[in-house]
């Protein structure tokens, strides 16, 4: 760039004294001299409106293992963190005592069905009344029931899984006495994992069933787990006013554990076929937001209507069109219709 001074000399003369006054000029560009800006185009993709949130892996099913009865262990059948298949073998009580009570009153049942068979036979013959013969009847049903109760105390030494999944670590050894209700190991199912989360109540409106979900966890940096809401509690928190909502996601291998910290992207619509423009572009006026637009080689000032913000690009709802090309960087040293030298961004 040429620089050219005009000197203007102004002689004073006060007694002796000379004053020398030096005006620089002003600084102007050399003619046909284009600016460098950053610059980049503007660019159709789809525009996710979404939410963030924190949550909570939870297993699909969960339950503590737990005696209905009371017995001494005599067999444990699990691995600790091992898998188990619904209906095998978890734990086997003593069962000497109800196997003995079983045989008992299956003894008791043989009785009532001979009593009831001779009080029958001798009412067929009128040498029985039929009150004896009612009696019979009802102590045979009632040896039945004793039957089937002691059936029931039997099978209840055995505690079985009820349903596939991972064990955890137990709580007691072979020889344990247990009583009714006491905590054995937790059984876990984990090929599905629920996901709790919680929104604030003013987005109610748009949360639904069926929305998908980005799940991001601390022991899998930069990995995305996808899954979809399946439920929304209907009751509002009172404490904090904000909805509890559930989502599923897959866990292939087991890969995710439950009680795992989660932070949650709640995806509430996309819209297709959105303009964008990186958010450097924007100059706001006022209440109004413009840009640069390349137009022939030079800079168009230009009011545009911005709509969402998607990481560091802008929606522009009006203003621009696919493959504009607009300002990034430069914008304090341009004036409308000057001409630019685009250097695109590097993405």
């Amino acid at each position: 760039m040429n620089l050219s001074w005009n000197r203007v000399f102004s002689r004073l003369l006060q007694g002796s004294v000379m004053v020398l006054l030096i005006v620089p000029c002003r600084l102007v560009a050399a003619e046909g001299f284009s600016l460098p800006v950053e610059t980049a185009k503007v660019v159709r993709d789809t525009l996710v409106n979404s939410v963030q949130a924190v949550g909570t892996l939870r297993a699909n099913e969960s339950v503590v293992i737990r005696p209905e009865i009371e017995g001494r262990i005599t067999k444990i059948n699990f691995s600790e963190g091992g898998a188990i298949k619904q209906g095998e073998l978890l734990i086997a009580l003593d069962d000497s005592i109800y196997a003995a009570e079983l045989r008992q009153s299956e003894a008791r049942l043989a009785l009532g069905r001979s009593n009831y068979k001779r009080a029958t036979t001798l009412k067929k013959q009128g040498y029985g009344s039929e009150q004896d013969r009612d009696q019979t009847a009802s102590e045979l049903q009632v040896n039945q029931a004793e039957v089937v109760l002691a059936k029931a105390r039997l099978e209840k030494t055995r505690i079985m899984a009820p349903f596939d999944g991972l064990l955890g670590l137990r709580l007691v050894s072979v020889g344990d006495y247990l009583k009714t209700g006491q905590d054995i190991v937790t059984l876990l199912d984990l090929s599905l994992l629920k996901v709790d989360f919680r929104l604030p109540e003013t987005i109610l409106a748009d949360v639904k069933v069926g929305q998908e979900i980005e799940v991001m966890l601390d022991a899998f940096p930069g990995q995305g787990f996808n899954g979809k809401v399946y439920a929304i509690d209907p009751q509002i928190d009172l404490n904090g006013r904000s909805l509890l909502v559930r989502a599923k996601i897959p866990n292939r291998n087991n890969k995710l554990y439950a009680g795992q910290f989660a932070r949650v992207m709640l995806i509430l619509s996309r819209q297709e076929n959105s303009l964008f423009i990186p958010e450097a572009a924007l100059m706001p006026q006022g209440d109004q937001q413009f840009v640069y637009k390349l137009v022939d080689g030079k800079v168009v000032w230009t009011e545009v209507w911005a709509g969402k913000r998607q990481g560091r690009r802008v929606q522009i709802v009006k203003g621009l069109s696919e493959q504009d090309e607009v300002v990034t960087a430069g914008h304090l040293k341009l004036q409308d219709g000057m001409g630019v030298a685009p250097v695109p961004v590097k993405e």
